[in-house]
C-alpha cells in the first residue's frame, strides 16, 4: 500500500513537477542522447530506451529530490525493542552542538554524550557514564549531523539475532540550507575498498568493550579507530537505508602504485588469442616487451589466421620469447584459453586480448601482487578506450539483466560515483580482456566453461565460480591499459551469432540469477539499467 501511494504521489503535485524538471535537465545536458532514448521508447524498444534514459535522468541534480518522494512515503513508524544505543557526538570541531543534532537524537530516543564538552571531555570520561552491563551499541556522530526518522528502529531490526560488532547505513549530505543532497548508496562490506575509502565512520553503530573505547581516547581520529576495532571482529553489516544526514564525510584516498621488488614475483604466462589483425597483435607484444616483470612466458594462440602478413609475423616470432599454439575451428574463447593453460608453465596466468595496448611498465606487477593474495581470485585492470574514457572498471552482476561494465565512458579524472572507478576494491567480476589469476585457482574451478560460454560471459562465470570458492574478484585501477574495442560497436549479430549469444545469456541467468539477484557491491537503489552509478528512478 505504501509503495502504491508513493507511485501515485509522483504523478501529481511536486512529483510531477520534479519529473518534468529531471527530464528537462537531461535534455539540456545531452539533447541528442535524450532524443535517441525517446525515439527507442516511441518504437516500444523498452529495454534499450530504459538503458539510455537511466544515466541521463540519474545525472540530474534533482534526481535525488524525486527519489526522496518515494522514500518519504514509506518512512518507518513505531518503535522497535532492542539493545540501548548511546551517541558519542564529537563537538571538538565547531562551536557547540547544533540543536538539530540533539533534536534528531532525542526524537530517536538516543542519549548523547558530547565528547570534548564539560560533561565528557574525553572518551575515558564518557566510558564512565555508560552502563556496560546493558551491552550497549555506540553511535559515533560528527558535530552537525542528523539521524533520519526511524534510524534506530532500522538498525535494531537489522542487528536482531545477528552476532555483528558493527552495522553501517547509507547516508547523504546536508547543504547550507539543510537540503539533502549527494546520496551515498553504499556497497555491502568491501574490505579492500575500505582500505582506501572510509565509508563507515560517522554512519554506523558499533559494539566495543569499555577497554577498547578507552584505548582510543588519545587518538585524534578516534571514530575511525573505533570502526577499525569493531570491523576487525567480523564483517560489518550493511543496512540498505539512508539513516544519516551529514555535513561532511571522509574523502576517498586514491591509491598510488607502490614499488614492488621484482625478485618476489613468480613466473607468469600471458595468453593472447588472435586471428589476423597483425597490427593489433604487434602493438600488444611490443607493450609486453616494455613491461617490467622478471619472468614472462608469452603464448599466442592462433585461431585460423589466413592473412599472409599475420602468418609471416607469427612465423618470425622469436620462439625464446613467444610460443605460438595453433587452435583450429570455430572461435571459442574459453576453449582457446583452456588449451593454452594446459601448456602454460607460469604460476600466474594473464589472459590478454590482442587489442590491448600497454601504456605503463608496472601494470603486470601491480596485478600479480594482488593475485598472489590468498583471498583474491581474478584481478582485473582498468581499461580505457583510445579516447581516454573508461571501458572497464569492474563488472556489476544484474546490470541490464545480465552483467555490465561499471563506470563505462567516465573519464578517469572525473569524480564519478564517490571516485569508485579510481579505487582498488572487491567486485563481483572483471573482464578477461586483461585478467590475472593464479593458475592453481583457475584449474581448481575447472577453467573457462567451453560449453555454456564459448564467447560471451565466460569471464563473468569464471569470476563467480572463483568467488564461490572463497577467492574474491578484485578491480585494480593502478594497472591501467588501453583497450582498442570500438566504443560504437553494437549488439547486432548474424543469425548464428545471435542464437549463440541468446544461449549464453540464458545460461548466465540460469546459473547466476542475474535477472533477480542484487550485486553485493552495487545497491538496490542504484539503477540496474545504467553503467554509471545513478539513483534508480
Amino acid at each position: 500500500m505504501q509503495s502504491s501511494r508513493a507511485d501515485h504521489s509522483l504523478k501529481k503535485g511536486p512529483g510531477l513537477w520534479l519529473r518534468l524538471s529531471v527530464h528537462s535537465d537531461a535534455f539540456r545536458t545531452a539533447p541528442l542522447a535524450y532524443l535517441t532514448a525517446l525515439w527507442w521508447r516511441l518504437r516500444r524498444k523498452w529495454l534499450r530506451s530504459h538503458s539510455q534514459f537511466a544515466p541521463l535522468l540519474g545525472a540530474s541534480k534533482r534526481a535525488y529530490d524525486l527519489w526522496l518522494l518515494k522514500e518519504e512515503a514509506a518512512l518507518p513508524t513505531g518503535s522497535q525493542a532492542g539493545p540501548p544505543v548511546v551517541a558519542l557526538v564529537d563537538v571538538r570541531a565547531g562551536q557547540g552542538v547544533p540543536d538539530e543534532t540533539l533534536r534528531s537524537l532525542s526524537d530517536e530516543g538516543v542519549p548523547a554524550l558530547l565528547i570534548g564538552s564539560g560533561g565528557a571531555p574525553t572518551l575515558v570520561d564518557a566510558a564512565r557514564q555508560i552502563d556496560w552491563s546493558q551491552d550497549p551499541w555506540l553511535m559515533p556522530l560528527a558535530n552537525g549531523d542528523r539521524l533520519a526518522l526511524g534510524a534506530v528502529r532500522a538498525y535494531r531490526e537489522a542487528i536482531a539475532g545477528i552476532k555483528a560488532h558493527i552495522a553501517y547505513a547509507d547516508d547523504d549530505l546536508l547543504d547550507k540550507a539543510g537540503r539533502r543532497t549527494a546520496p551515498h548508496f553504499k556497497p555491502d562490506w568491501n574490505s579492500e575498498l575500505f582500505r582506501h575509502f572510509d565509508y563507515l565512520s560517522g554512519s554506523c553503530i558499533l559494539r566495543v568493550s569499555r577497554g577498547e573505547l578507552e584505548s582510543v581516547a588519545t587518538v585524534g581520529d578516534w571514530t575511525r579507530q573505533l570502526v577499525a576495532v569493531a570491523a576487525g571482529e567480523g564483517a560489518p553489516l550493511h543496512v540498505r537505508k539512508v539513516l544519516h544526514h551529514r555535513r561532511r564525510r571522509p574523502r576517498p584516498q586514491v591509491a598510488t602504485a607502490s614499488l614492488i621488488p621484482a625478485r618476489d614475483l613468480p613466473p607468469v604466462t600471458v595468453i593472447i588469442p588472435t586471428r589476423n589483425r597483425v597490427d593489433l597483435l604487434q602493438t600488444c607484444l611490443n607493450g609486453l616487451g616494455a613491461t617490467s616483470y622478471p619472468d614472462i612466458e608469452v603464448i599466442v594462440v592462433d585461431n585460423d589466421s589466413n592473412d599472409p602478413r599475420t602468418l609471416e609475423f607469427l612465423a618470425n616470432l622469436d620462439s625464446a620469447r613467444c610460443r605460438v599454439l595453433r587452435h583450429a575451428g570455430a572461435f571459442n574463447y574459453s576453449a582457446i584459453n583452456n588449451h593454452a593453460v594446459s601448456e602454460a608453465n607460469g604460476r600466474l596466468l594473464c589472459l590478454l586480448n590482442n587489442d590491448i595496448e600497454v601504456i605503463e611498465p608496472n601494470w603486470l606487477a601491480t596485478m600479480a601482487v594482488q593475485a598472489l593474495r590468498k583471498e583474491v581470485g581474478a584481478v582485473g585492470a582498468r581499461l580505457l578506450y583510445p579516447d581516454g574514457r573508461i571501458q572497464h572498471a569492474g563488472v556489476v552482476i544484474g546490470m541490464g539483466g545480465a552483467a555490465g561494465h561499471a563506470h563505462r565512458l567516465l573519464r578517469p579524472d572525473e569524480e564519478g560515483y564517490h571516485r569508485r572507478h579510481a579505487l582498488p576494491q572487491f567486485v563481483s567480476a572483471v573482464t578477461a580482456a586483461c585478467l590475472v589469476v593464479a593458475r592453481e585457482k583457475f584449474l581448481a574451478v575447472g577453467g573457462l566453461d567451453e560449453k555454456n560460454f564459448p564467447v560471451a560471459f565466460n569471464d563473468v562465470d569464471l569470476c563467480m565460480r572463483l568467488n564461490h570458492s572463497g577467492c574474491q574478484s578484485l578491480y585494480e585501477p593502478r594497472a591501467t591499459l588501453i583497450h582498442h574495442e570500438s566504443v560504437s560497436r553494437g549488439f547486432d549479430r548474424d543469425p548464428t551469432g545471435s542464437a549463440r549469444l541468446a544461449g549464453e545469456l540464458a545460461a548466465l541467468k540460469r546459473l547466476w540469477g542475474t535477472e533477480r539477484g542484487i550485486d553485493p557491491f552495487h545497491h538496490p537503489e542504484l539503477s540496474r539499467a545504467s553503467e554509471r552509478f545513478v539513483v534508480k528512478l
